[in-house]
């Protein structure tokens, strides 16, 4: 058996998530299609570094593919392309150890949201645009209160794939670029929806709707409400999955710029 890293970049509107799953569209369902097509074969193991929620995209996800073959990376990376559909494509394959696990191996992950000040034609399937005025200093103060090993007991529903709700979050970057609030979530891993309630709990402070002692009680205490503040999967992008040795991204800039006509046109 050959060993692969993969890493895949894929736009999630029409996708209901990563993870296989019967009688739906998914990321891991369509690759499995194009490696039986590409190499007429059933015998391989393909898994990634973890789930994403259905519209969640993502700008280099990470997977491995194990699998008997000769073909050289690049040749497997061309032949996977030729059988995938336009919102997925392969952007490399490298070689790998025999024991590298996409999901096991990986040390931190990173996601970006965007939240759009304006309306927008173009990138609504990559913000959530918010109506009412925000409050980006008490948003970074809000964006705070996560950061450390915490519980996220109340940013999360019950999965029988997770035994914990201890999170370690290692950083959260803010930053304005002309109508777009861009978020920088990094982390040792993230339980199912946290991200989103997250986000939606720091845009409900933004909005002046929600205090910082709250956001403390919610950290504190087990709460139903951030479940009701989950913002859209819309504006979320897996931005990276860190192995070993792997250097971070630190720029954090806007992935679909939508400020150059909002303002001063005729």
């Amino acid at each position: 058996m050959s060993h692969f890293k993969l890493y895949i970049e894929y736009e999630g509107t029409r996708f209901s998530g990563w993870q296989v799953q019967k009688n739906a569209r998914t990321v891991q369902g369509e690759l499995i299609g194009a490696i039986k097509k590409a190499f007429n074969a059933g015998d391989f193991d393909f898994q990634g570094s973890g789930r994403t929620d259905a519209g969640v995209h993502a700008l280099r996800q990470v997977a491995h593919l194990e699998i008997q073959t000769t073909l050289a990376p690049e040749i497997i990376r061309m032949k996977l392309n030729d059988e995938l559909p336009a919102d997925i494509n392969l952007l490399g394959v490298e070689r790998a150890p025999k024991n590298f696990h996409a999901r096991h191996d990986a040390v931190s992950r990173s996601y970006v949201y965007q939240i759009s000040r304006r309306r927008t034609a173009f990138g609504k399937r990559y913000v959530w645009w918010i109506k009412d005025k925000l409050h980006f200093e008490k948003m970074k103060q809000a964006s705070e209160l996560f950061i450390g090993m915490k519980n996220f007991q109340s940013f999360t529903d019950d999965d029988p794939e997770e035994k914990s709700t201890k999170v370690m979050v290692e950083d959260i970057q803010m930053k304005e670029s002309g109508d777009l609030i861009l978020i920088r979530i990094s982390g040792s891993h993230f339980i199912w929806k946290m991200v989103r309630r997250i986000i939606g709990v720091i845009a409900e402070v933004g909005r002046g709707k929600l205090s910082l002692e709250k956001v403390e009680e919610y950290m504190n205490t087990k709460s139903s409400e951030p479940a009701k503040l989950t913002a859209p999967p819309s504006g979320l992008f897996l931005e990276r999955v860190h192995y070993k040795g792997d250097k971070k991204i630190s720029e954090l800039t806007p992935l679909i710029n939508v400020n150059n006509y909002s303002s001063g046109g005729r």
